[in-house]
């Protein structure tokens, strides 16, 4: 009888994806309320949405008041790299809002990094990354209708006040 050996790198991939598997989220079991509604509180996604939309209106004061480059850049750097970060804690539970986070996250990148390298000056970049901000807006706007559309509640996206109202993850939400 002839054995066939498995190469080493396959059983190193099954071994990870059996722990990946393993460790699963919350987020996977339940209602689809449910499951976005443990992605937004415990799997980050709501401070995720709360860090992309602080970063960019740090960017648009540091603007308004002529911070030096180096100020303006590091705000336009910290866009960037939250939204990099937002990134990856997609996918959501519901392949909708991943959509639309996944959409809203690219710009914000691509508006720190065209903040980031034009904050010494370059007028056409800045001029991109505030309409990219600002098409930002609007598409974090659809995100949070989607998780409302799916929970039935505004969510909370503030980074520092924890949920209030009795444990409600969506602190004063409808």
């Amino acid at each position: 009888m002839r054995t066939v050996g498995v190469p080493a790198w396959a059983l190193a991939a099954l071994a990870v994806a059996f722990l990946v598997g393993g460790c699963s989220g919350q987020e996977q079991s339940g209602t689809p309320a449910q499951r976005v509604t443990t992605w937004m509180v415990a799997g980050g996604g709501g401070s995720g949405i709360g860090n992309v939309e602080i970063d960019a209106a740090n960017v648009d004061l540091a603007l308004a008041k002529h911070n030096a480059p180096a100020a303006i850049k590091e705000v336009c750097a910290l866009l960037s790299n939250d939204a990099q970060s937002a990134v990856g804690i997609l996918p959501t539970p519901d392949q909708e809002l991943t959509t639309a986070l996944d959409t809203a996250y690219v710009d914000a990148t691509a508006a720190g990094d065209d903040c980031y390298n034009g904050a010494s000056g370059n007028a056409g970049l800045l001029a991109r990354s505030a309409a990219e901000r600002t098409r930002l807006h609007s598409l974090l706007a659809v995100a949070i209708q989607r998780v409302e559309a799916v929970t039935g509640h505004t969510p909370t996206t503030d980074t520092t006040v924890p949920p209030t109202g009795g444990g409600d993850p969506f602190a004063g939400g409808q």
